[in-house]
């Protein structure tokens, strides 16, 4: 079946480099942290685009912009969009090609059949990375569901001194007042994201519909065992931290191996203490990210990873603790949206994968209010968080067609 219709493939590479000029690092690389000037010229940027293309266009209480078309029919929103911000220095298309592919899609529609029944709503969110203010990951989304506590802003501090509240006072924000970006009356939120793995390029499938987002959990682990000589204490006497930290790290990572996709576990920091070659370390400390879209398959991951500490600590006489330092739950995708951009895919003649989500995503936070549909296109070489990171206009506008597609059908 042909396609119902095309999206201009000039138009978009035009949109992604046009943005990615903000913040621009080197030919490939992007650093566009939230409240920077960069990250102030991309929203204008967007804003101006939204008012091109016909959008009553606002900046809400912290940062986010907002397009909406109003429907010949009103209805609570359907709202497309993604992030604004990168890491420090990431690439051009984690979270921006979402923003650019929910202004392109729209654009395209109201331009071929009008004004929309059901109004529609892009958004682009000042804040989701991290990179700029660590605790403040998800800001923006956060902000729209409620989950920004009066005093935060005061209290989340930024990596380059100060605090986001003064970030915020430094674009004409006031943080006295993020309470206002709360949204009660969206529909439903769908994101168009990069895949950032290799899942859809092994399969040779240029898009997918994301069926839900992975539960991520991350731990930090204290194994305290015994300092010693590293000569001169024998080997069978030792109570090393080391030893124990090893054996966990290598059983984790299989038992997530072992469980198969979609289940992750990594590695990511470790340190040791006393912290010197010739001495048994006294700690040993490290992170575990574990990872698991279903929630059941999740809970069994970390049984298993907890059991496993546990019984390495026991039988090597060591002690042993772990934190839970950050978590969110898995989140399906609505069953109903994505019978809805699967078909949409079809109808455009693209190939589409079904595809669960290995990283945390917006659309986690506005799925505690509204229905939630997720598109994935290629990432070269699975990369991301890095200039490196590469998406081809082919694949880009094969995922904004059926994104276009799906909105066409809830709101035209």
């Amino acid at each position: 079946m042909g396609k119902v219709f095309s999206v201009d493939p000039a138009f978009v590479e035009r949109c992604i480099m046009t943005l990615a000029a903000h913040g621009a690092v080197g030919d490939t690389g992007v650093s566009r942290t939230t409240y920077s000037p960069e990250w102030l010229a991309a929203q204008q940027l967007v804003m101006e685009w939204g008012r091109g293309a016909g959008m009553d266009v606002r900046m809400d209480a912290v940062g986010n912009v907002w397009g909406r078309i109003e429907g010949s029919e009103g209805g609570a929103p359907i709202v497309s969009g993604s992030h604004i911000d990168s890491q420090c220095p990431g690439g051009r298309y984690d979270g921006a090609l979402g923003v650019i592919s929910a202004y392109v899609a729209m654009k395209t529609l109201v331009e071929r059949y009008g004004r929309p029944k059901r109004t529609i709503e892009l958004v682009s969110l000042c804040e989701e990375e991290g990179s700029r203010y660590p605790a403040a990951d998800f800001w923006g989304s956060r902000a729209i569901i409620g989950r920004i506590a009066p005093g935060d802003p005061e209290r989340v501090a930024a990596l380059d001194g100060g605090t986001i509240a003064d970030g915020m006072r430094s674009v004409g924000l006031d943080p006295a007042r993020c309470a206002e970006a709360v949204r009660d009356d969206i529909g439903c939120f769908v994101e168009l994201h990069i895949e950032q793995g290799p899942l859809l390029e092994m399969a040779g499938f240029l898009v997918g519909i994301v069926t839900g987002i992975t539960g991520p959990r991350e731990y930090w682990v204290e194994v305290t065992g015994r300092s010693d000589h590293a000569g001169a204490r024998p080997m069978d006497t030792r109570l090393d931290p080391m030893a124990g930290a090893a054996e966990i790290i290598s059983g984790a990572i299989n038992t997530a191996l072992m469980m198969g996709r979609p289940a992750v576990t990594t590695v990511g920091r470790i340190s040791a203490e006393p912290g010197a070659s010739p001495i048994v370390p006294e700690k040993v400390a490290f992170t575990i990210d574990a990872r698991h879209p279903d929630p059941v398959q999740r809970a069994l991951l970390y049984e298993r990873h907890e059991e496993l500490m546990r019984s390495v600590a026991r039988r090597r006489g060591l002690e042993i603790t772990w934190t839970i330092t950050g978590e969110h739950e898995p989140c399906p995708c609505d069953p109903e949206l994505v019978r809805i951009f699967a078909q949409a895919a079809a109808d455009q003649g693209i190939a589409a994968m079904p595809i669960p989500s290995g990283a945390a995503h917006d659309s986690q936070q506005f799925a505690l209010i509204a229905p939630v549909a997720m598109i994935f296109v290629q990432s070269l070489d699975g990369r991301s968080h890095t200039p490196a990171e590469f998406t081809s206009i082919e694949h880009a506008v094969a995922g904004i067609e059926v994104l276009a597609e799906g909105l066409r059908r809830l709101a035209w």
